[in-house]
């Protein structure tokens, strides 16, 4: 019985992980594209010193770099919220059963 408290009690410590390092990787998002783009459109020009002067235009592949970030993310919250889509719910019970019926083929084969 005791085993099994531990087990449920390292399942949902382990899915609050995801949570918070979901989280933190949004708020990391956040933070790091609206410093971009604020230099990308000279709005903190003025407040950095004259030697260390940037263009805008150094700032072009801004874009991809969202792009491709909002890829990661949208794959991180697909494997967050993983049993919230029955669909990939489903397909890893199909993958069990079929691997199951393998393995018991193969040890029929044996016997």
């Amino acid at each position: 019985m005791e085993n099994l408290e531990n087990n449920k009690y390292n399942r949902a410590s382990q899915r609050v992980k995801e949570l918070k390092d979901f989280f933190r990787h949004l708020m990391i998002f956040f933070a790091v594209n609206i410093v971009l783009y604020l230099f990308r459109f000279g709005v903190l020009q003025p407040y950095l010193p004259d030697e260390f002067q940037l263009k805008p235009y150094y700032f072009t592949w801004v874009d991809i770099h969202l792009l491709i970030w909002l890829v990661i993310l949208a794959v991180h919250t697909v494997y967050l919220f993983r049993y919230k889509f029955t669909f990939l719910r489903k397909w890893e019970e199909r993958q069990i059963q079929k691997y199951m019926q393998k393995d018991e083929e193969e040890l029929k084969k044996y016997k």
